[in-house]
């Protein structure tokens, strides 16, 4: 694998204007305010040319925040697994990273054994029993602006307490009691926040106020807080003392369920303790494909991160990619193209298997990707009105990922969320943690865009006890059974072109690990009809060439956040990479 930059972008490096990284744009209405990162430094595109990943021996950890990965790697260095490491940043983001990491939240962790075992757990948020169809309507069927997003309605129950607990029971090698104990100390002891972490928490400073109890942990003295500042949450630090000592029992069954369903029948929510109490966790099949060689696995439904990665790879995979260049106007156009596709049959056939089944086999069948390519026309772009879900009628981006890898080979990467930035932005009493709002991933009514402008079907409806169809697509890549790199991003329905970019950056453009999650990106999802690009990465003569092919562009300064790594084949060191877009992450290793 050769770690320097193909001529496709050479050729972007020496052409593209380099004012471009630094110009600010408007959030457009494909994705949200609270979906985007309108925090990430800009860079030139002559730094994406020297980007440089770091590079370990023996273990890796990346993630979003630089203490949280401080807490994976040192333990690893004191003789835990992968799955320890992942568990230990889990709760450590919990405390560092509040706007993503949580213990109110939900997600997935894919593990890859040395043994060459993958297994998946999903600990997505289910919906209260008292949730139905219609919850998010008016009396005239209408669908009602922030009722999904902004109250107690949009809280569906928790998942990241009892899958953080099952994953260190099966695979884990430390008590529970060792890895949630520097999570503790950071809450209790309070932690230095960096510019990069202020950036995060301006974003919602005006929400915080709305609510005593936020405001007092969030804001100093009703101002926002600054670089330099600590900051301290002991009611955080008693919540997770209580799980450290009982588990996931403490969580569903004791005071803190308790006062989490307090808050919501106070406000107008649905959560009960039955919620809570029947609660579980589910270990699954990861989904598997191959690409040039390699083979992608990612995650099942409720996801449908991997089935729509794998099925925009599939499509692909004829296309000499390496050769057209990156940035190209003719792998800008079937990679567009492949998207589009791939998004419609997301959009309508997938979501829980619990409630739906999901036609997974077929969409990703040989027959079913040869009929979707044979409709990409290759001098224009398809209207998005002539791409249906092709078998028959029928997340928040403020999500984070991380990865790790240990000495042993094991590796896990993890993306959890509360979906929205700081969720819903309360907290119930005295907690310490904010809720979800993931209530908003499901179909709020057949047809209607959501918050991510996703347009989907009944599949996705609200149901009680059903969890919310993801985008999240925490990723592993092998190479002849060994692993090769693991890779996920946060950014709502982005997620699922970020990953799919940082492989094909690595596999088809001979990027290294830094430059792969550095490099400008695109995402198109079949509605809205508008290709979504950062700055710096359509020259203008690009731009021009596919404007006459018929599509729409909408720049936007950056979304997402991919934490990865790559295992060299040629030196077998790993490329340990921070995203540019997390200016507090960090990769570090051993």
């Amino acid at each position: 694998m050769r770690h320097t930059l193909l001529p496709g972008l050479a050729a972007l490096l020496l052409t593209a204007p380099l004012a471009a990284w630094g110009q600010s744009a408007s959030v457009q209405d494909s994705i949200p305010r609270q979906a985007l990162d309108a925090t990430a430094t800009p860079t030139t595109l002559a730094d994406l040319s020297h980007a440089v990943p770091v590079i370990a021996k023996h273990a890796m950890v990346v993630s979003a925040q630089h203490l949280a990965t401080r807490v994976g790697l040192d333990v690893l260095k004191r003789g835990g697994n992968a799955v320890d490491a992942a568990v230990a940043v889990g709760y450590a983001l919990a405390v560092v990273h509040p706007c993503c990491g949580n213990i109110g939240g939900g997600g997935f962790m894919l593990i890859h054994l040395a043994s060459g075992k993958d297994v998946f757990l999903d600990f997505r948020e289910k919906a209260p029993l008292k949730a139905g169809p219609a919850i998010f309507q008016d009396e005239h069927g209408n669908v009602v602006p922030g009722r999904s997003t902004g109250t107690y309605l949009g809280v569906g129950v928790p998942g990241t307490v009892m899958g953080m607990d099952e994953a260190l029971k099966k695979y884990g090698r430390l008590s529970r009691q060792q890895v949630i104990a520097p999570a503790i100390r950071l809450a209790k002891e309070g932690y230095v926040l960096q510019q990069g972490d202020v950036n995060i928490l301006d974003q919602r400073t005006r929400d915080f106020a709305k609510y005593p109890n936020v405001a007092a942990i969030f804001l100093k003295d009703g101002k926002p807080y600054r670089p330099g500042d600590r900051l301290v949450q002991p009611q955080l630090a008693r919540t997770l003392e209580e799980i450290s000592k009982g588990g996931a029992k403490a969580f569903y069954h004791g005071d803190i369920a308790r006062r989490v369903v307090a808050a919501s029948e106070a406000n107008g929510g649905l959560l009960s303790m039955k919620d809570f109490a029947d609660y579980t966790v589910q270990w699954d099949t990861p989904i598997r494909c191959g690409y040039r060689g390699y083979t992608v696995v990612s995650d099942p439904p409720p996801s449908s991160g991997g089935i729509t990665v794998c099925q925009i790879l599939k499509l692909l995979e004829p296309y000499p990619l390496k050769n057209w260049g990156y940035g190209s106007a003719r792998a800008m156009h079937f990679t567009i193209e492949a998207e589009r596709r791939a998004f419609a049959d997301r959009n309508n056939y997938l979501g829980d298997p619990a409630f739906v089944k999901n036609p997974i086999d077929v969409l990703l069948s040989d027959k079913h990707i040869d009929q979707l390519r044979s409709t990409i026309e290759p001098a224009k772009a398809t209207p998005s009105t002539q791409i249906k879900g092709s078998l028959g009628a029928t997340e928040g981006t403020n999500t984070t990922s991380y990865s790790v890898v240990d000495k042993d080979g094991n590796a896990v990467a993890v993306t959890y969320t509360i979906n929205y930035l700081f969720g819903v932005g309360q907290i119930a009493g005295d907690t310490g943690f904010f809720l979800n709002n993931e209530m908003d991933d499901f179909t709020s009514k057949p047809g209607v865009p959501n918050t991510f402008g996703l347009v989907q079907g009944k599949a996705n409806q609200v149901e009680g006890g059903k969890r919310p169809l993801s985008s999240m697509a925490p990723s592993i890549v092998l190479k002849d059974g060994r692993l090769f790199m693991v890779t996920g991003s946060p950014g709502g329905s982005t997620i699922i072109t970020t990953v799919m970019q940082s492989i094909t950056n690595v596999i088809d453009y001979g990027m290294n690990m830094q430059q792969a999650v550095n490099a400008p990106r695109m995402h198109h999802q079949w509605y809205p009809d508008a290709v979504i690009v950062e700055p710096g990465l359509l020259t203008d003569a690009v731009k021009k060439e596919l404007e006459g092919m018929g599509y729409k562009f909408k720049q936007v300064q950056s979304w997402g956040a991919d934490e990865a790594i790559l295992r060299s084949p040629k030196t077998g060191l790993l490329e340990g990479a921070n995203d540019r877009r997390r200016p507090a992450g960090l990769a570090a290793g051993y």
